[in-house]
């Protein structure tokens, strides 16, 4: 992934701008530290700040067709750009080596129907100036991996701004709105489309298919073996918990699996990664003795990785929070408390020369797994939460995987979140999802990949390879990673807001903040930190607090310690 910025349209000299466009493209250059590049065209100008993953030796970006009257410029990956290069009706020239790429000679047979065609996360804007009226589409990935954010000037509503975090448009805009997850913006209509259209996406109609065990492993499967794409040194990120263990297990799976298979260029995935770099590595954090790098140390002495385990004390993680409120541009407190262990963890595996990691974001939503979980009062109720989750995944855990990592230059990639995976999985009836205290949460995808159930329909060629995770592991109780880092953490985050934010001052935070009022001392103190960094009214917008469904029984507290079904509840 890499940071994108641009102008369209703009009200003045876009020539005299360009040094500031590039001032505010400096602002997200932590998001791209390999590269920058700038276009001007008329009065339209693209930024952008490259972190290279794939087409390392020529992928430099804006990219352009022959005669430069489009310009690309994309943040994200493209996991079927073999696919789509085979598509094209007339043979492209192609520039570089990018997986990128494609999405400018796809947009010149298609139009906008490249946005549906792509499977990957992404955030892309494209000028065209083939006609007398240039125009501008800016698409969003289906789920929103990627972050993006639009703004405008009241005074000049003809001009719009793009751009992968807050932090370059606050100074300038007004006006500013997150980018809708699957949907395109055309300038020609001034208007956004969704693109992205599920069979799930519509909450009230209650899927009544059960479960095919095989069907939801083998999927997962291949959404993880899709994003083993790169040409740099990549890893997982592994919590010990059952997502990111069951990550960490396929990706060693399918990288001995393609190093281990004679190349093809017939293939239609790229699957250089795995064979560049066939051993696998895993990286976990915590505060010393925490439950994650305990159960996380299990996993990667038995799948054989070469683990790397990080520890931070308390005060460190404390140090550490205006900088993460500043790179999340989010005041939300589950945020907050889950982005500084993976902030901190991303700047050491930086430091190792890893860019690109997989994690397990994205199964609780799908799943259910949250502990509040367990409250839901029927099986369609359940159901409709889980689509409501996974649709407002961009608020919270999209945006914390993605800006946590990015703030170091480091790429995290979600399988979790693949659409084909989410087809299969989402479709399930809510019936075999449901959990109770008998019932362990995320029950169903223990079970596909659990070698004992005799309903999993493993094949001998899997059985061979014995169990995918020791079986403590794989019925592991969900464990927030707020939790899991150490219980003291949230504990400590409480205590230095109840130090630093007086009854006082609680008891007026509907006088210093009457929009979002903050209800705890915590959430005063994140909502202070972040205004200092973003004043301005509009950076409100965007901003959304994660709460459990109280109206289930369930406490307000985000942490899953405050659910009573919790083995350590407090």
């Amino acid at each position: 992934m890499c940071g994108i910025f641009g102008v369209y349209n703009y009200y003045g000299d876009a020539g005299e701008f360009r040094q500031r466009a590039l001032d505010l493209s400096k602002r997200i250059r932590h998001r791209g530290p390999d590269w920058s590049g700038c276009v001007v065209s008329g009065n339209n100008i693209m930024c952008h700040e490259r972190l290279a993953i794939v087409g390392i030796d020529t992928g430099a970006q804006p990219l352009t067709n022959e005669d430069e009257t489009i310009v690309l410029t994309v943040n994200g990956e493209i996991y079927n750009h073999k696919q789509l290069e085979k598509q094209l009706k007339t043979p492209a020239q192609f520039k570089t080596h990018s997986d990128c790429e494609v999405i400018l000679h796809m947009y010149q047979e298609i139009g906008t129907d490249v946005c549906a065609k792509l499977d990957g996360m992404f955030s892309w804007a494209l000028l065209d100036t083939r006609t007398a009226e240039s125009r501008l589409v800016i698409a969003r990935d289906p789920i929103g991996i990627t972050t993006l954010y639009i703004g405008r000037v009241s005074a000049h509503p003809e001009t719009v701004f793009f751009s992968s975090e807050l932090k370059s448009l606050n100074d300038e805009c007004d006006i500013i709105e997150e980018f809708p997850p699957g949907h395109f913006f055309d300038s020609k209509t001034g208007e956004f489309e969704r693109y992205f259209k599920p069979t799930w996406w519509d909450a009230e109609r209650v899927p009544t298919a059960a479960v095919n065990y095989r069907q939801l492993r083998e999927s997962l499967t291949a959404a993880v073996r899709k994003r083993l794409m790169a040409e740099v040194p990549y890893g997982v990120l592994l919590s010990g918990g059952l997502d990111s263990s069951l990550i960490s297990s396929i990706a060693v799976r399918e990288a001995a699996r393609i190093s281990a298979a004679a190349h093809s260029d017939t293939e239609d995935i790229d699957t250089r990664g795995a064979r560049y770099f066939p051993r696998m590595h895993s990286f976990s954090v915590g505060l010393p003795g925490a439950p994650d790098l305990i159960a996380a140390r299990k996993v990667a002495k038995f799948l054989k990785t070469a683990h790397h385990e990080y520890t931070y004390t308390v005060q460190e993680g404390l140090d550490a929070i205006a900088d993460v409120i500043y790179h999340l541009e989010t005041y939300d407190v589950t945020t907050v408390r889950a982005s500084t262990p993976m902030y901190l963890m991303s700047r050491k595996i930086k430091s190792a020369g890893v860019k690109m990691v997989l994690s397990g974001e994205g199964s609780d939503e799908v799943f259910g797994g949250y502990l509040y979980f367990h409250y839901a009062p029927s099986a369609p109720e359940f159901h409709t939460e889980t689509v409501s989750r996974v649709k407002n995944l961009h608020t919270s855990d999209c945006l914390r995987a993605n800006k946590s990592t990015m703030a170091w230059g480091l790429e995290a990639r979600v399988p979790f979140l693949d659409k084909e995976f989410l087809e299969v999985a989402m479709n399930v009836r809510p019936e075999d999802k449901l959990c109770s205290k008998d019932i362990m949460e995320k029950a169903i995808i223990r079970r596909a990949f659990d070698v004992e159930f005799p309903d999993a329909g493993f094949t001998p060629e899997e059985l061979a390879q014995g169990p995918y995770l020791p079986r403590d592991v794989l019925w592991r109780q969900k464990e927030q990673f707020s939790d899991g880092v150490g219980y003291s953490w949230i504990d400590s985050l409480k205590a230095q807001a109840d130090a630093r934010v007086s009854d006082a001052a609680l008891a007026a935070a509907a006088e210093r903040f009457p929009v979002d009022t903050p209800e705890t001392k915590e959430a005063y103190l994140y909502r202070e930190i972040f205004e200092q960094h973003f004043p301005q009214p509009a950076c409100l917008q965007s901003v959304v607090r994660w709460v459990p469904r109280t109206d289930w029984g369930c406490s307000a507290d985000p942490s899953g310690r405050a659910q009573k079904i919790h083995d350590k509840a407090y």
